[in-house]
């Protein structure tokens, strides 16, 4: 749990642009306009030392991409992201820049792609320690490698093994250990669990919540299932055409639900205990990133929408220990409304 303190890993203003365009000639020729897909157009995220928050949204919405800006893996068009009260985009010493490297790790959503096949599990998890120099010697090595294996509920004879010898659920765990081979405090977890089986998927929740708990980590948790959401996550931030609609404790979120969107994505969860809830689901598709729509970038969507959702970017007002950005809630057009989507899966 959040231990109450300062925010361990701040987000502010984070923006990321790819430019998709054609080649210079082509455009010269054909007439064409530059194209830049805005994945991530100012988003601000705070976590707090020991909490789990999450990421949800659409397919497109730019989760990862936040993922990979805040391990350093894409550098950031605009914005900044502050670790323990360190820039990372600042000025470093390489010294002092590995060592806030290792204090951060990802978790990648393929083990199949994340893990070399040419190497063994031992020389996977060992390399981060070798990098790192944090053993002495090569009894020490294989002490660390060994406990790692152990602590992902796997044997240290494991070790000499070739990834294609795993299933995913044991791939995703040699992934596990490598990320925490290092000795991290803060975890970049991109939708760790969507490639594995169910029964799977809460094995591995299970031992990320136990690790988190021993080992006092942070969690920056990527993913589209709402079920996993609801039970690991501290709070929630949703995504929409990379701009965060709400942020909320866990709880609230899924008990009262503000953002038009939000209570879209919510009315997709079965309703199991047939209350006859009213639902609004999703319509419409996704707006094309390289050219959102103006204003609120879900009113095309949006069946509360009027002109100002049309032409004014909203603000993220503070509500219910979150923010939403929302003018119908802002000017009262939206009642919240207690739903209870308590999931039990």
């Amino acid at each position: 749990m959040p231990d109450g303190g300062t925010d361990f890993v701040r987000i502010e203003g984070l923006k990321r642009h790819f430019d998709v365009s054609a080649p210079w000639l082509v455009r010269k020729l054909e007439g064409r306009p530059r194209q830049v897909v805005q994945a991530v157009d100012g988003i601000d995220i705070e976590i707090a030392k020991g909490e789990t928050f999450s990421l949800v949204g659409e397919s497109g919405c730019g989760k990862s991409t936040v993922a990979r800006l805040v391990v350093g893996l894409y550098p950031p068009t605009a914005g900044r992201i502050e670790f323990d009260g360190n820039d990372m985009s600042g000025r470093h010493s390489r010294s002092d820049m590995a060592a806030l490297r290792r204090r951060m790790q990802m978790i990648f959503q393929d083990p199949f792609a994340s893990l070399n096949p040419r190497w063994r599990v031992f020389d996977i998890i060992a390399e981060p320690i070798r990098a790192f120099g944090l053993s002495t010697g090569k009894a020490d090595l294989e002490a660390r490698v060994a406990a790692l294996l152990r602590q992902v509920k796997l044997n240290p004879a494991d070790g000499r093994k070739y990834p294609h010898e795993f299933s995913g659920g044991q791939r995703q765990r040699i992934s596990i250990a490598r990320a925490l081979a290092s000795e991290p405090e803060f975890l970049v977890c991109d939708e760790p669990t969507s490639a594995l089986d169910v029964s799977v998927q809460a094995q591995i929740l299970n031992l990320m919540v136990d690790l988190q708990r021993r080992l006092q980590l942070t969690y920056l948790f990527i993913s589209h299932n709402l079920a996993v959401v609801y039970h690991i996550s501290t709070r929630v931030g949703v995504m929409y055409l990379g701009r965060l609609v709400e942020v909320a404790p866990t709880d609230t979120l899924f008990r009262r639900p503000k953002h038009p969107y939000t209570r879209m994505l919510l009315d997709t969860i079965p309703d199991l205990d047939m209350t006859g809830r009213q639902r609004s689901p999703v319509g419409g598709e996704v707006p094309s990133p390289i050219n959102p729509p103006s204003g609120c970038t879900f009113h095309p969507r949006c069946p509360f929408a009027n002109d100002r959702c049309k032409a004014e970017r909203p603000k993220a007002l503070p509500i219910e220990g979150g923010t939403v950005a929302c003018h119908a809630i802002e000017e009262g057009r939206l009642p919240i409304e207690d739903r209870s989507y308590a999931l039990n899966t």
